[in-house]
């Protein structure tokens, strides 16, 4: 244990001295003291403090000369400053936006997410079960396909639309956590808690959970043809690969961001089998009058123009657009984001609702709108009627698109919790990295263990239907976050900068999907969300802003600290 103490707080490690510029909450005692050998072989008693700037000075009192970095000896360590008067080092070369980082930097995320990488991120957890499942349901609720069309493209086009918007937050901002740096920016603490209270607890590990239980449903409908699967093991086979995705993210960032690339080409192979199965068909038809296509005729039959049916039914079509926000819970970690941000962005979300509208297109040649409407799993269909004996590529195909989902949902929400603990709004453990790996793993197991427990307890659609109301209300706040740092910061930096139109659309669209469903079929559910977004201000106020201390959490921290070989990090922006 001694040698796991020594190796985590030496200078080689980088874990030594490590800053920040937050106040934590559920803190003990502002000293924490451990015994650290001294370089004779003595012990010697170290005062490690980690709350306020979470300076951790790990200095030896025993007999040996010069065992302490930034201790009483004067050492250095990292280029900051030593504890007691010692001489300081040399400063690493943080910039905001550069290469990567100088061997002594301070520790922190590495720049190692390319625009390859960043379409990747994009399109691989936009593309998970979404359109492989929510044709139908959309069919439903709109009643005819020319509207579910129209649907569709307005949900890409609106994606477009809030993504480019929050091309311009990241850029002016680039720090990891998305929606909670854009309301720290602008509207101060309070909103940046209550979005990291819900999303951390909530809107992250359902969404993490609804994916991994569609990897679950069709991997285990692979070997049971002849009734449904038992909810047991579809449960049992969604943590399973929950687990291989924590391990993959905690593992190594690089390793992360491969998986990621090789589950998006995968996905995108499956989505060209299925348009070019839907063409084959409609050349079937063309030349030999046997396909389906002739409900295409009349596309806007029997439309329900409900103003709630049109609310809830873009509800269903964003689910399959979800993931259009990622890239901006991981900018500390996109190398030159000014312009790779944008970039992705342009690329990935035109890709995405490309696709969808060719797969949709499809689906059409050869199913009725009614065989649509109620089949569970159309693309398992499509393949059922169009691949013969390949039909098995379907469920293949969804296997693979919601494990990749799952692992860029993972990879960006373990980047809210890093933000949002190192701002001191949750727990201090949740913003450390691994000394050697430079990965949050804290924040990925704490975010998976809530999503676990989520498989465990919940079903599909009553997580959809809570996640597609809470998260529309933060969306909203990040367009009234933009349009209002146009006016309070004019002359803020920003490399990319949105047509000011695009924020008041989407956040005018964002209050029609928060109010319609409300409005057209109030159900409790609505004003339980409601109630639980505003009820973290019950932790907020003695936590936050009266900074109350829970005792022995200093000695919590200090054990998962050695767990999991973690450090404090300095911010990549000083």
């Amino acid at each position: 244990m001694l040698d796991t103490i020594v190796d985590l707080f030496s200078c080689s490690s980088g874990g030594s001295v490590r800053k920040s510029s937050s106040t934590s909450w559920f803190k003990g005692n502002n000293n924490a003291s451990i015994a650290v050998p001294s370089k004779d072989g003595g012990l010697g008693i170290s005062r490690a403090q980690w709350r306020g700037n979470r300076t951790a000075s790990i200095g030896s009192t025993g007999a040996g000369a010069g065992g302490n970095a930034g201790g009483d000896s004067g050492g250095r360590c990292n280029g900051t400053a030593p504890q007691d008067g010692g001489e300081a080092g040399p400063k690493g070369p943080d910039q905001l936006e550069g290469p990567g980082t100088a061997q002594n930097d301070s520790l922190h995320l590495k720049r190692r997410v390319g625009l390859v990488s960043g379409v990747a991120l994009i399109v691989g957890t936009m593309i998970g079960s979404g359109i492989f499942v929510s044709p139908s349901g959309l069919l439903e609720r709109t009643g005819s396909i020319g509207m579910s069309f129209v649907i569709w493209m307005a949900c890409g086009l609106l994606s477009l639309l809030g993504a480019l918007s929050y091309a311009e937050l990241g850029t002016m901002n680039t720090s990891s956590g998305a929606e909670y740096a854009y309301f720290m920016d602008a509207f101060g603490a309070p909103p940046a808690f209550l979005f990291s209270w819900a999303s951390t607890l909530v809107l992250k590990p359902s969404q993490m959970a609804i994916i991994c239980l569609s990897f679950g449903k069709y991997a285990v409908e692979a070997f049971v043809t002849e009734c449904e699967p038992p909810d047991i093991v579809v449960k049992m086979v969604a943590l399973l690969a929950m687990v291989v995705i924590l391990y993959v993210n905690c593992y190594s960032v690089n390793l992360a961001t491969s998986v990621q690339n090789v589950f998006t080409a995968a996905k995108l192979v499956a989505v060209l089998i299925v348009i070019m199965g839907g063409a084959y068909k409609m050349f079937e038809d063309h030349f030999y009058f046997s396909g389906n296509t002739q409900h295409l005729k009349e596309p806007f039959k029997d439309t329900q123009f409900s103003i709630g049916n049109i609310a809830t039914a873009f509800y269903t079509g964003l689910w399959a657009y979800d993931g259009w926000n990622n890239l901006n819970y991981v900018t500390e970690e996109i190398k030159n984001p000014s312009k790779n941000l944008p970039r992705s962005i342009v690329i990935g979300i035109p890709l995405v609702t490309v696709c969808y509208a060719l797969i949709n297109v499809s689906y059409l040649t050869v199913m009725s709108p009614m065989e649509m409407a109620t089949s569970e799993a159309v693309a398992v269909t499509f393949g059922n009627r169009v691949l013969g004996v390949m039909s098995w590529l379907m469920p293949l195909s969804v296997t693979i698109s919601t494990f990749g989902s799952a692992n860029g949902t993972l990879f960006a929400a373990g980047r809210l919790c890093f933000a949002a603990s190192r701002e001191g709004h949750l727990l201090d453990i949740l913003s450390y990295v691994h000394v050697r790996r430079y990965t949050p793993a804290p924040g990925l197991v704490f975010h998976s263990i809530i999503a676990g427990a989520m498989v465990m307890y919940g079903t599909i659609d009553s997580l959809i239907d809570f996640f597609s109301f809470t998260a529309w209300i933060f969306y909203g706040g990040a367009m009234v976050a933009l349009i209002m740092m146009r006016y309070t910061k004019p002359n803020y930096p920003r490399p990319y900068k949105v047509p000011i139109i695009i924020p008041y659309l989407v956040l005018v669209i964002s209050i029609y999907l928060i109010i319609g469903p409300i409005v057209d079929k109030p159900t409790i559910e609505y004003l339980y969300a409601s109630f639980f977004i505003l009820g973290g201000m019950v932790f907020y106020v003695p936590f936050v802003h009266y900074k109350l201390r829970i005792p022995y959490m200093d000695g919590v921290t200090v054990f998962l600290q050695m767990l999991f070989e973690v450090a404090p990090t300095t911010s990549m922006f000083d």
